[in-house]
């Protein structure tokens, strides 16, 4: 079953009759997952078109998959064009986002229910990272500490600094945004990093580094934007050195119920609302992750829901755009930041129901 709800496409596999429906009209910026009749079905890629006027292939498989799950995958065109929106959307906002919030672009960790002023929503933020390497059991002890460190989705280098000057390590940031890596360079020289901490522009599905090159791998709220999440956490792991700690943190949609074969219809819509104005494609549950990590044979594989941990981070950020200084900067922006600004209330939304869920997931590479 077809976890969407709009007019469909019907695919087949070899001579087999139809075992799934693709949506014709979803957002090219979005996969689609569903469950295939026959969990028999062999681990091969078939190719078929999808969307109103579609000419590119799209790719299906259950390689690698539980329960007979067919993952499409979209054609490199459409991957570039979702690449292309999110790093337009970044070189866009990143400006604005560290005048008002400052170097972290991601959510503050938080007691739940606090109620907290800006400075210490940056402290919150301070404390996402701190307690992602607690969470994660990075040794506090010296002669454990990484020594090389990747950022995957890196922003301007916020949590690469902070990790490099906290483990006096090396750090290497990779982001789509031309203005985030030079933003982020920047940054680095200006508080004596240079010789430490590195920015460049990089595809997280094919990341230029050899294999086993770095002891943690840290991506902090980027697998959300990651069209094909299995690539995404491959690469993750391969690039991981034997031993290394792997931290993910990121949105998440709901576990689905033992019952369920997909959300419900206002969840889809709610999700696809959000994946139109920040370049996102289709969401996955903190559970579809830990399957993946687990068919890599990762070890210490945990995950945890930290949602009442960042209640109050999106109010914030809404609070600080309607200030003077926010909104004037807001409408010089663009509109694909200005789009954002108008669409965080569905975020709130989202966390409100249940529907989204802040999840934190680590793992570790067998040695």
């Amino acid at each position: 079953m077809l976890s969407g709800g709009w007019p469909s496409h019907p695919v087949s596999v070899g001579n087999m009759a139809t075992v799934a429906r693709i949506p014709t009209i979803s957002p090219v910026s979005c996969i689609q997952t569903f469950r295939t009749q026959s969990p028999q079905l062999p681990a091969t890629f078939i190719r078929t078109r999808v969307g109103p006027g579609s000419r590119g292939p799209i790719r299906a498989s259950t390689a690698g998959t539980e329960r007979g799950e067919m993952v499409l995958e979209q054609h490199p065109k459409e991957e570039k064009q979702l690449q292309m929106g999110i790093a337009e959307f970044y070189d866009e906002s990143s400006g604005i986002w560290e005048d008002i919030w400052g170097d972290h672009m991601h959510h503050g960790f938080y007691e739940p229910d606090s109620t907290v002023s800006v400075l210490d929503h940056r402290a919150a933020q301070i404390r996402m990272i701190q307690e992602s390497l607690r969470f994660a059991s990075v040794s506090e002890d010296r002669t454990k500490w990484p020594k090389s460190i990747i950022d995957v989705g890196c922003g301007i280098g916020g949590s690469s600094r902070y990790l490099a000057k906290k483990f006096g390590a090396t750090s290497v940031g990779i982001t789509l945004s031309p203005v985030q890596a030079e933003r982020a360079n920047a940054l680095a020289a200006a508080q004596g990093l240079a010789d430490k901490v590195s920015f460049q522009v990089a595809d997280a599905l094919e990341q230029p580094f050899p294999d086993g090159q770095f002891d943690l791998v840290w991506s902090m709220e980027s697998g959300e934007h990651m069209p094909d999440k299995a690539k995404f956490v491959g690469e993750l792991a391969r690039v991981a050195a034997p031993g290394a700690t792997i931290i993910i943190v990121t949105w998440c949609h709901r576990d689905l119920g033992p019952a369920e074969e997909s959300l419900h219809p206002w969840e889809k819509d709610l999700l696809n609302r959000i994946c139109d104005v920040y370049y996102l494609p289709a969401w996955c549950s903190a559970a579809d992750y830990v399957k993946l990590l687990q068919s890599l044979s990762l070890q210490d594989i945990k995950s945890e829901d930290w949602s009442r941990f960042v209640a109050p981070f999106w109010p914030a950020v809404i609070r600080s755009a309607l200030t003077w200084k926010g909104l004037t900067s807001l409408f010089s922006s663009g509109p694909k930041t200005i789009k954002g600004a108008l669409a965080m209330p569905l975020m709130i939304e989202g966390y409100k129901k249940n529907l989204i869920k802040f999840a934190v997931i680590a793992c570790r590479k067998p040695e």
